[in-house]
């Protein structure tokens, strides 16, 4: 059984269940809730098992016991379908609900991420998390520090040079929320096997997938390789954009996301 983790959510209307990257907290999708709610949407952002006062997913650190997360989520709403948007690490938990639980998700928006279909490119970026977090913990004693520290590095090295000023400051102020142990714990469960990636073909789900293009972690290829494998899927890259797209550039991801749902709406009989 699944504990309810914390949530946020704003306005009525179908359901748009937005999962955060293992890099953030609920507050990386904080401008869409506000967004998507003004627009007739009921916008929930949730923080991720192991994150701020959560307790750790029912049996440890999986794709499938987070999915089990956010399906139970659902059912404690009472909300029988609902719009899946997730971010980085958070769209490989998504694509996961989908594939677990079709019958529950109206449509996929996968943004900076999903599996990677190389091995060695996964196991790059969650080593140069791990790299980053244990060069701070050398640097500082206390977590808060610490956690500041890797915001800043992190933030650096993966934005995209035309990044929205606020927007990287929100970015960085979600890293330090985010408990050293937790975050470590997650980045040992992405380095670990999965076959997410080769049951891809198999999602039903009409997808939209959002990359930045300077994204030094889930490039514009790489994101196009993955809507490549999905049957109904189409990919769009915004430029002079990294890692965080829905913060980087919100108004031109939100027109997106948007046109995306709209398109879905009226698709429904």
């Amino acid at each position: 059984m699944s504990l309810i983790p914390n949530f946020a959510m704003l306005g009525s209307g179908p359901t748009v269940l937005m999962l955060h990257d293992a890099d953030t907290d609920h507050l990386g999708f904080a401008p869409q809730v506000e967004l998507l709610a003004s627009q007739g949407y009921r916008a929930i952002a949730w923080d991720m098992p192991g994150y701020h006062a959560n307790p750790p997913p029912y049996g440890g650190y999986s794709l499938k016991a987070l999915a089990a997360t956010a399906d139970g989520l659902l059912e404690a709403l009472k909300i029988g379908r609902a719009h899946i948007v997730g971010h980085g690490m958070g769209a490989m938990v998504a694509a996961e609900l989908a594939l677990r639980h079709p019958t529950r998700v109206r449509s996929l928006t996968l943004v900076a991420g999903g599996p990677a279909l190389e091995a060695d490119s996964q196991q790059h970026w969650v080593q140069t998390r791990q790299q980053l977090l244990a060069q701070c913990q050398q640097q500082a004693s206390t977590e808060p520090v610490q956690m500041q520290r890797f915001a800043e590095l992190l933030v650096q090295l993966q934005s995209g040079q035309q990044a929205l000023p606020e927007g990287l400051q929100l970015a960085r102020h979600a890293i330090t929320q985010i408990q050293p142990l937790a975050y470590g714990r997650m980045l040992e469960m992405l380095a670990g096997p999965s076959t997410l990636a080769e049951r891809l073909p198999h999602l039903s789900q009409r997808c939209l997938l959002v990359s930045g293009g300077q994204d030094v972690c889930m490039p514009p290829q790489r994101m196009q390789a993955l809507a490549d494998l999905l049957p109904q899927a189409r990919h769009e890259s915004l430029e002079g954009v990294g890692h965080w797209p829905q913060l980087e550039s919100p108004d031109a991801f939100e027109g997106l996301l948007l046109d995306f749902l709209a398109t879905q709406r009226a698709t429904v009989h």
